[in-house]
């Protein structure tokens, strides 16, 4: 049996996040789905992390074990011809069987756009709309507190298992009125970034 990684960009805008639900439209069931339209077989898509409902990636990493010999280089045009438009594998690899999505990845990265602008109603669901004055040096200010390793208890949803987390990085570009936050650490907890951000 293969261990396959596959890489993903999704729109999150129709789902419900990541992990699979049973009343719920989920990317990683709506992958498995395709996984078994192409090669008829079960399979457990194990994502690097959950994102939440309405979370778009760029290039999040998942793995699953195959047995159907279909070369890794076929697998992103056979699962996209049955994915829907907003989800969209863009590589395929085989690797060790000890490699683990999860386990395995050393950093994520989350990007959270705020547009100060008049709502565009093209990007709507893809940006936070905040029309308010805000005082960008404070912010930048405040981001320097969250660099290295700190408890994240106070932007987590609830105090049970790891809260410990190690931040790398965290800028803001500021362009056209939109304000792009780019953070990089080792790991977050559900909603972590979003509160991270509304506090800022």
């Amino acid at each position: 049996m293969r261990n396959l990684k596959i890489t993903i960009q999704y729109n999150g805008a129709n789902y419900c996040g990541w992990q699979k639900q049973p009343d719920s439209l989920g990317i990683q069931g709506t992958i498995e789905k395709a996984i078994h339209d192409i090669t008829k077989e079960e399979v457990k898509l194990t994502g690097s992390g959950r994102t939440d409902a309405g979370v778009h990636a760029l290039g999040q990493v998942a793995n699953f074990k195959l047995e159907s010999a279909i070369p890794a280089n076929k697998i992103p045009n056979a699962l996209n011809s049955k994915l829907p438009k907003d989800i969209s594998i863009i590589d395929c690899v085989e690797v060790n069987d000890e490699f683990h999505s999860r386990f395995s990845a050393k950093t994520k990265t989350y990007r959270y756009i705020i547009n100060t602008n008049e709502r565009n109603v093209i990007l709507d669901k893809l940006v936070y709309n905040f029309s308010r004055k805000l005082d960008i040096d404070k912010i930048k200010e405040g981001m320097n507190l969250f660099l290295g390793e700190h408890s994240c208890i106070s932007f987590c949803t609830n105090n049970e298992g790891d809260y410990i987390r190690n931040i790398y990085s965290f800028t803001l570009e500021e362009k056209d009125g939109y304000l792009i936050f780019e953070i990089t650490g080792n790991g977050f907890r559900r909603y972590m970034v979003r509160m991270i951000i509304g506090t800022l």
